[in-house]
């Protein structure tokens, strides 16, 4: 068999512990003692002895917020070996975190260590934008993060001007910037002819925005069995 043309697809050697493999997949270095928290059902390959068991006591409560609220469920894996993970074909983006936030929509994540800290909470500076407010996950701590996005992401600074965003194809940010909403709704809206574009959120100071090229917001990302 002519293998060469396979070649391109095997799996590197990358000796760290997460690496984005073919933009679709998650390569995750398993290691005893370095469990990982994933999303359920998103392993589709692994060699050496991995193990998947529900998510752990500590994470049950925010795991049902997600299920209720932020879309999700989650897994832990542990062992030795090369972990592959996917999300329905959805681009893979890695993030490290040194002692640092992340607040991401939560049907997005993908996998994290175990050893970051998880929780729901509200997002600041929106409150006005649905009347009781909205919550988001936010990630903490030091270690690897890994998100889903349907078509390859953007990363935008925000640090030297004000950065607006569709809700919709809105992934993630950095903790720390200053968030508002936007309304744009003209007389035309009101009679069938507005933009489409008339909600925003603005992100202003030191960090970073992730956005999707998609503002499709159907529920392939939201529920596994």
């Amino acid at each position: 068999m002519d293998t060469q043309t396979l070649g391109a697809h095997r799996v590197a050697a990358t000796g760290v512990r997460m690496a984005v493999h073919n933009a679709k997949t998650l390569k995750v270095a398993m290691a005893t003692g370095q469990d990982l928290i994933a999303k359920a059902g998103s392993m589709i390959a692994y060699d050496g002895y991995v193990q998947f068991d529900a998510a752990p006591a500590s994470l049950r409560r925010s795991a049902e917020e997600m299920v209720t609220g932020e879309g999700g469920k989650l897994m832990l894996c542990r062992g030795d070996g090369d972990l592959f993970l996917a999300d329905y074909g959805a681009d893979v983006l890695v993030v490290h975190l040194a002692d640092e936030a992340l607040s991401v929509n939560g049907a997005t994540l993908l996998a994290c260590d175990a050893t970051l800290q998880l929780a729901i909470e509200p997002v600041k500076g929106l409150a006005k934008l649905s009347g009781s407010g909205l919550t988001n996950l936010v990630i903490r701590g030091t270690g690897w993060v890994a998100l889903v996005s349907r078509g390859v992401p953007t990363v935008l600074d925000c640090a030297e001007r004000e950065t607006y965003v569709d809700p919709d194809a809105l992934i993630g940010w950095t903790t720390g910037l200053d968030l508002k909403a936007k309304r744009t709704v003209k007389a035309s809206a009101l009679i069938g002819r507005g933009s489409g574009e008339a909600l925003q959120i603005g992100f202003k100071g030191q960090g970073f925005v992730i956005v999707q090229p998609s503002e499709d917001t159907g529920d392939r990302f939201k529920i596994r069995g």
